[in-house]
């Protein structure tokens, strides 16, 4: 099965639908609709269907689509094709919570649901036609119920029968449904809504004017947060079109970049798929295209002011009514221009006519002083002509006094091993993970640690967040610029080539040389270019090669085998043939391949030490690990086929990583697991096959006692539908454990936990039919339980004295839990809980982040020292004054909901309510509290849409590569 997140999803909706029934009428009219609403549908357009099995490839269309849309006609029980398909759907609305949109066409609901009418004479053929098969008969039985059940669409009592409204509204409908979660904005939506505000008041122009509104800030302050919010407020039909550019200064430097965004707004805008070709003719496409529209634009981390030029420069653009809103990091390009102006200018500010030459120059600069002071004064009293040619140059090599003030840093690493880590980073591994470069490095020989810690106190280098290697443009260019500087036209004898251009014709031209010590050529999916292998056969020193996506013809025997590191993603083979030799490679990295074995035949890669084939779908075993048995990391996220794990992995004695995420076909773990000596980390994500594995000795409810080493660090048990005996009470007994999560899981109870000593994080989440959770470890500093709806019982927490973070989300059973008054007057520092359904009588002294909402219609809580308090789903409003009594309460949201609203995407306005403290100005006001979302009837379906959590993880631990 594919994964819930949103990055996973191919289409946003799917077609299920007998096509004698509908195909020429409704069902393509209702296609095309969903189509020109800009909602990526999936339908299957094969008249002549043979056989009786579904095929794959809708099988992953249904498991990548958002929501599924069945449209039920008189002759849909007819198909087995089409009730195989229903199957998947309702596996995928149970499994990944897929919306299911039901249709009934031209048949009453309840023959679907009781297959009665024309589904009862389909039923009665089946049965006969599959006498030998009759379980799969009762799954599509089950199926047909469970999905007519479901709230939908009856056409014949709906607007009259009128198709073509009928349709507009479920286009309306499922475009509401998707971008209810189409922009993420927080995971706590604190303080948003003032700002939210105080946005849409800068927006709020004359209904025909035009409004352009910048928001800035350092990172992570929540601009981007913001701009999402007004962004999804927009739905209503305001504006003609809308497009959010996420992401622009990273994307921009990606290949193809500015062009790639380009696409994206015309393409947001127009409902269909735009080919730019070039940023000058995209340019040109948004004027002419845009141009009559009101449209509301979000372009998000701006800090280059051609990226502006390159996609919104004039108001001119955009049609009467328009909003343009702008996040960027950088406030001082105002201080930068100011003083570059004084060098170019002699004044505060650039003549008109320079202003965007000035602009562009400030930007190449980037903020660096010396750059701007060396370019000022070189182009003081110069013509426009003159400084554009200047800027040309520019990006080709940097200006020769500011590359030899900035080359003085880099000869000063007099260590050539230094200079070398500083040029393999500036052309290949920004933005990569510090510990995964070092890694590589390390295994080019080189004191990679040592090394890039003498690049950071230089300040040559920085880290980002995430551990993600990082340095200024300039330095960036200097270093790209050095390689260059002895053959700056041939190439082929450059040791390292990072531009896609110059790879490219290095390549095809075959001039690559000796020298070439490091290639890389990222080329997105839907563009694979290919070359001979032959080009490779100079280049015998090469040790860094990246092809993404890159189809290379020939025999791989010409390609260097002083190889470290090997990118190549889409890798096209079904396996590594024997003649290329990969004995010096340190990691090897082979997603989205097309391997279905890993090696023609077992090679020995002493070397080797991160091995990742995620996303490698025709893949069904692993390597035989006696071959590469110094590999630390093993990463194969989203094998679907994967079936087995050989068992010589328990023979990789430095192994601590494992990550088999979403192998939905794996059923077993080897014995040799639990030899397992340096494992820290192990993840399970996905992985619903283990259900059904009845082994005696690999079956999950061993896995703890025979297979998990005592050693491990981490435990992720996530999407593996394990049973209470799946969990045995030697789960407790891992003595070196620090974080514990289980998700998705269909325990009653858990075993007992207080011999954990060392766990720091116990995480639960979806396990529907938990009842109760033991006594926990006194050491744990993160508790977070979510939607365990049956949990009815908690631990005593009074003896948990450095607890910091404690949630509880979706507990309309939970009555009490025992010892969290006294806990609330030592460490908690943030406590959530979310829809509690009786309170104690807590007296909440002190906090950073308190939120709790609840059922209960009257309550004790007083409310002190706390910056905001949020109230959710109270039916009345009689304690509201005496509720919120407490000091420096500074706002707080009141959130109702009409119980017999019933309409589609109705939705109640939430009251807000601000204390006297913020009217009267107190000192000790902290932020503002965000009104939540109504969890009234909002949904299509008309159920109640699940409320985003502040604690909702959308991935994995992080790894390192």
């Amino acid at each position: 099965m594919a994964s819930s997140s949103s990055s996973s999803y191919r289409y946003h909706a799917f077609l299920s639908f007998r096509g004698e029934d509908t195909r020429l009428n409704f069902t393509g009219h209702l296609y095309e609709a969903l189509r020109a609403a800009g909602i990526n549908t999936f339908i299957d357009d094969d008249e002549l269907r043979r056989g009786e099995a579904i095929r794959d490839e809708l099988l992953r269309a249904i498991q990548r689509s958002r929501v599924s849309i069945i449209v039920f006609s008189r002759r849909y029980g007819d198909s087995s094709w089409c009730l195989d398909e229903l199957v998947e759907i309702m596996k995928c609305r149970r499994t990944v919570r897929q919306i299911v949109l039901p249709i009934f066409y031209d048949v009453d609901p309840s023959d679907v649901r009781k297959q009665s009418g024309s589904f009862g004479e389909a039923f009665r053929k089946h049965e006969k036609r599959f006498a030998l098969d009759l379980e799969r008969v009762l799954q599509w039985r089950e199926a047909l119920a469970e999905a007519a059940d479901l709230s939908g669409w009856d056409l014949r009592n709906t607007l009259n029968g009128h198709e073509a409204k009928f349709i507009k509204e479920i286009v309306k409908s499922v475009s509401k449904e998707l971008n209810c979660t189409n922009l993420f904005v927080a995971r706590y939506p604190i303080g948003i809504e003032s700002r939210v505000r105080a946005m849409n008041a800068m927006l709020d122009v004359e209904p025909n004017d035009k409004a352009c509104v910048g928001i800035w800030g350092m990172g992570g302050v929540g601009k981007t947060t913001i701009a999402k919010a007004i962004y999804n407020q927009t739905y209503d039909g305001t504006f003609d079109g809308r497009s959010f550019l996420a992401n622009v200064r990273e994307k921009w430097s990606q290949p193809n970049g500015p062009v790639i965004l380009q696409e994206q707004l015309l393409s947001d805008i127009l409902k269909s798929e735009v080919t730019v070709g070039s940023v000058d003719r995209g340019i040109n496409l948004i004027e002419e295209r845009l141009s009559c529209l009101k449209l509301l634009i979000l372009v998000d981390d701006v800090d280059h002011i051609d990226q502006l030029n390159a996609l919104a420069r004039h108001n001119a653009w955009f049609g009467p009514g328009s909003r343009i809103i702008v996040t960027t990091r950088d406030e001082h390009v105002l201080k930068q221009l100011e003083l570059f102006s004084w060098y170019a200018f002699r004044r505060s500010y650039p003549n008109e006519e320079y202003a965007d030459l000035s602009k562009m120059v400030v930007d190449y600069c980037g903020g660096l002083p010396l750059a701007l002071e060396v370019l000022g004064s070189f182009l003081y009293g110069r013509s426009t002509a003159e400084w554009q040619s200047t800027l040309k140059k520019l990006k080709r090599s940097p200006h020769k006094d500011i590359k030899k003030a900035l080359q003085i840093s880099f000869d000063g690493l007099e260590d050539d091993e230094v200079q070398s880590i500083f040029l393999d980073i500036s052309c290949f591994f920004l933005g990569m993970n510090k510990d995964y470069v070092e890694l590589i490095l390390d295994g080019c020989e080189l004191d990679a640690k040592t090394g890039i810690n003498i690049l950071l106190e230089r300040i040559l280098l920085t880290i980002r967040e995430k551990n993600e290697l990082m340095m200024h443009d300039l330095l960036r260019d200097m270093g790209r610029d050095l390689v260059q500087e002895k053959f700056r036209k041939e190439p082929g004898k450059w040791t390292r080539l990072w531009s896609p251009e110059v790879a490219s014709d290095v390549l095809s031209k075959k001039t690559g040389t000796k020298y070439v010590e490091g290639l890389t050529l990222n080329v997105e999916e839907a563009k694979k270019v290919s070359f001979s292998t032959k080009a490779f056969e100079k280049m015998q020193r090469l040790r860094l090669l990246q092809l993404n996506h890159v189809q290379l013809n020939g025999s791989l025997e010409y390609l260097s085998q002083d190889l470290r590191w090997l990118c190549w993603h889409g890798f096209p083979r079904e396996f590594i043939p024997n003649n290329f030799y990969l004995g010096n490679l340190v990691a090897l990295d082979l997603q989205y391949s097309n391997l279905t074995h890993v090696w023609e035949e077992p090679k020995l890669l002493e070397k080797l030490k991160i091995l990742n084939l995620s996303h490698s779908r025709n893949l069904r075993q692993t390597p035989d690990f006696s071959y590469i048995l110094n590999l630390e990391q093993l990463i194969m996220i989203d094998c679907e086929c994967l079936e087995e794990v050989h068992d010589s992995i328990g023979q990789l004695k430095k192994l601590v990583l494992v990550n088999l995420e979403g192998c939905t076909s794996l059923k077993k773990l080897p014995k040799s697991f639990g030899k397992l000596k340096s494992l820290i980390t192990l993840i399970f994500s996905g992985c619903p096959s283990f259900e059904n594995s009845r082994d005696s000795d690999l079956w999950p409810s061993r896995i703890m006692t025979r297979l998990v080493p005592t050693w491990l660090k981490e435990l992720y048990l996530m999407k593996c539908n394990m049973t209470d005996d799946a969990i045995p009470k030697e789960l407790g007994s891992l003595p070196s454990l620090e974080k514990l999560k289980i998700s998705k899981s269909n325990v009653r109870k858990l075993p007992n936990l207080v011999g954990l000593s060392y766990l720091t994080m116990f995480v639960l989440d979806d396990c529907d039919r938990l009842e109760s959770i033991p006594d926990l470890p006194t050491k744990l500093k993160h508790i977070c339980v979510v939607r365990c709806g049956q949990l009815k019982r908690f631990p005593d927490m009074s003896r948990m004295p450095d607890l910091y973070f404690f949630g509880l989300f979706d507990f309309a059973n939970l009555v009490g839990i025992p010892g969290l008054k006294k806990l609330l007057t030592k460490s908690v520092r943030e406590l959530f809980l979310l829809n509690f359904k009786e309170p104690q009588d807590l007296n909440l002294e002190s906090g950073d982040k308190f939120w709790v909402t609840f059922h209960a219609e009257s309550t004790d809580i007083r409310v002190k020292k706390i910056g905001v308090f949020l109230l959710w789903e109270n039916e009345t409003t009689s304690v509201y004054d005496d509720f919120f009594g407490g000091e420096n309460v500074r706002e707080y949201a009141i959130i109702s909901r009409d119980e017999g609203d019933t309409g589609i995407g109705s939705e109640r306005a939430p009251t807000s309510h601000s204390s006297d403290e913020e009217s009267s100005g107190g000192e000790n006001v902290r932020e503002d509290a965000t009104t939540l979302r109504n969890e009234g009837d909002t949904g299509i379906d008309s159920k109640r849409a699940r409320a985003s959590h502040p604690y909702e993880e959308e991935s994995s631990p992080k790894r390192l590569s």
